[in-house]
């Protein structure tokens, strides 16, 4: 008995390593997700914290605008103390006051003392006579290191007012909402300076790197960020993680015994199959097919049976399935000729005897086909020189290289092999399949013999399938043939060879070498 190869045991172990770290790399993956998610939102949230009392501050200016535009063209000596008492009476503003031009006029912080606007400005703005509505500034005459944002109105020409708002009150607002994460807030008022909280040190990493949020007013030239350092991201990051990893590690362990019994089963399956060829666990029965044309036995289907060495069966729907998903088609098929070989030994059968083969579409496509036939035929012409053999394809055999299967088959039935389609009409054949491939027999499926139900009547797709057959010069057999009426409903429309258990079930050779020899009186009446 060979052991499994280093390849096999190589897989064996990386699907149970892929099996066991795909929940948590899926863990680590939606965790990571997550966190940049749930990030945005606490972003989001501060930044629009900060948008609703920058905009509520600028509408505090445009109201004190419109208060001072009253005064407008008035001598600054009879309102000057109007003005300084509307100054203190709101805290927001560092000055208030009237322009003329670009000129200050008024002022609640200079009185009437009369200067260019651009000189209120720390550092001065490049050009302030086009300047309208609100600017962000670093600093102002009397408190040149202190940001603060600049309000104006000129709705009468040259006469007009300004407002400054102080800008500590959005930075104390900034390191408030920022400061418990970390975060840095940035506000610019129109193309102004960048009030800021602060600066975080660059870090450029692409998967947790610095994250930065952007937003604007949709009521004012006001354009703020928020900075969030990768520290933060990494926090959450983590508790997630810790949220996630318990539920990541309980489906590792599910998915890894899920995939190691399947891979046992797997695994067991190559190697029980290899064991029970050694054991001579498989053998192999006949099942005989019956002629309407001779009126007897015409030939015998081969069919492969197991029975495990404690006396389990195991059905042949099951280990074929196993022997073709694991590469054990082809050893198996040839251990079923080796079989029949032995069987054959001790038969005498009538002239032109056909002994039908089931070859799987893998061995058929293998570059050994040929030469494993013609060595069966070989074998089994020592023992009996009148047999003739017919090999039963499926229809999946036809898919793939139409070519190489025609060429083969070809070479065969000019050697004196049949070739026959089993289970028509359950695979994917075309008809045009039945035009193109070498073909002698046709095998209805036992799903369409099932379905008559009276002589007269008709089962359409049965009819068609024979009509068929008859039309491309096909023979055809019968199989799953249980009742006399499905038996003279077929017989009736020409099926030359019928194949099930009304006429023979399966049996070993000697005993279908005795039943060959006195078979009973067959056909049934109705």
């Amino acid at each position: 008995m060979k052991k499994l190869g280093s390849k096999p045991i190589v897989r064996h172990w990386t699907l149970l390593a892929a099996a066991a770290l795909l929940p948590l790399l899926l863990s680590l993956i939606f965790s990571y997700f997550a966190a940049r998610s749930q990030l945005g939102r606490h972003m989001n949230s501060i930044g629009e914290s900060l948008m609703n009392q920058s905009e509520q501050i600028s509408d505090r200016a445009q109201d004190m605008l419109n208060t001072l535009q009253r005064f407008a063209g008035q001598p600054c000596e009879s309102s000057l103390i109007d003005i300084q008492r509307i100054s203190n009476l709101n805290a927001y503003f560092r000055s208030i006051g009237l322009l003329q031009g670009n000129q200050i006029v008024c002022s609640s912080a200079y009185g009437s003392f009369t200067g260019p606007l651009n000189a209120l400005i720390s550092p001065p703005l490049f050009n302030t006579q086009h300047l309208t509505s609100s600017i962000s500034v670093a600093g102002t005459y009397g408190v040149p290191h202190r940001s603060a944002v600049l309000y104006l109105r000129r709705p009468h020409g040259d006469r007009g007012s300004y407002a400054i708002v102080e800008g500590q009150y959005l930075l104390d607002f900034m390191q408030a909402v920022g400061r418990p994460r970390g975060d840095v807030l940035s506000l610019r008022v129109g193309d102004g300076y960048a009030i800021r909280s602060g600066w975080l040190p660059p870090n450029n990493n692409p998967l947790w790197g610095n994250s930065q949020l952007t937003l604007h007013s949709t009521r004012y030239p006001i354009a703020l960020s928020v900075e969030s350092p990768a520290s933060e991201f990494l926090r959450i990051w983590q508790q997630l993680l810790l949220t996630f990893l318990p539920l990541g590690i309980i489906l590792a362990l599910v998915f890894s015994l899920m995939a190691n019994n399947w891979l046992k089963r797997r695994l067991s399956f190559h190697d029980e199959m290899r064991r029970a060829i050694a054991r001579d666990e498989f053998f192999v029965v006949y099942q005989p097919v019956y002629s309407n044309k001779t009126g007897e036995a015409s030939g015998a289907e081969a069919l492969m049976r197991w029975q495990r060495s404690n006396g389990e069966w195991v059905s042949p729907d099951i280990f074929i399935a196993a022997a073709e998903a694991e590469a054990m088609i082809i050893p198996l098929t040839r251990h079923l000729l080796s079989l029949i070989v032995r069987d054959s030994a001790d038969w005498q059968v009538p002239a032109g005897f056909h002994l039908g083969v089931n070859v799987a579409a893998e061995h058929l496509q293998d570059a050994s086909f040929l030469d494993d036939i013609r060595q069966f035929a070989r074998h089994m012409a020592l023992h009996t020189q009148q047999l003739n053999i017919t090999l039963e394809l499926t229809e999946r055999s036809l898919i793939g290289d139409p070519q190489t299967v025609i060429s083969k088959l070809e070479e065969l039935r000019s050697e004196g092999f049949r070739v026959a389609i089993d289970d028509f009409g359950t695979g994917h054949c075309t008809l045009s399949y039945l035009q193109t491939f070498p073909l002698d027999y046709l095998k209805i499926d036992k799903g369409f013999v099932a379905a008559i139900e009276q002589v007269n009547g008709e089962t359409p797709v049965l009819d068609t399938i024979i009509q068929l057959s008859h039309k491309l010069a096909l023979q055809t057999v019968a199989e799953g043939v249980e009742t006399p009426l499905q038996f003279h409903y077929l017989k009736q429309r020409g099926v030359t060879f019928i194949q099930g258990y009304l006429y023979a079930r399966p049996m070993r050779s000697e005993e279908m070498i005795n039943w060959l020899k006195n078979p009973p009186p067959f056909p049934p009446e109705i």
